[in-house]
């Protein structure tokens, strides 16, 4: 039994491909110039909290939809920012 002919692809518009593929690893992240990452301070005994709420869920967001460990996400957030 003979193996069928591999299949040849050929891309008739070559700089619109290379345009789309480096596109496609591009990464836009915004965030609000207004978001506290600071926690106010709660007023109650013991260690206060470093970041606010909002930030930790951001973090962990960015965690979550990359798959990320978290030594990596904290890395990366602060690359962003």
């Amino acid at each position: 039994m003979s193996k069928p002919a591999p299949t040849r692809c050929r891309t008739l518009n070559g700089s619109s491909y290379n345009a789309s593929l480096r596109e496609r690893g591009s990464l836009t992240v915004w965030f609000d110039p207004g978001m506290a990452w600071h926690a106010a301070p709660s007023g109650k005994q013991g260690r206060q909290q470093t970041f606010s709420d909002a930030a930790i869920q951001a973090c962990l967001t960015i965690k979550v939809l990359f798959g990320l460990p978290l030594r990596q996400t904290t890395g990366f957030v602060a690359s962003l920012l």
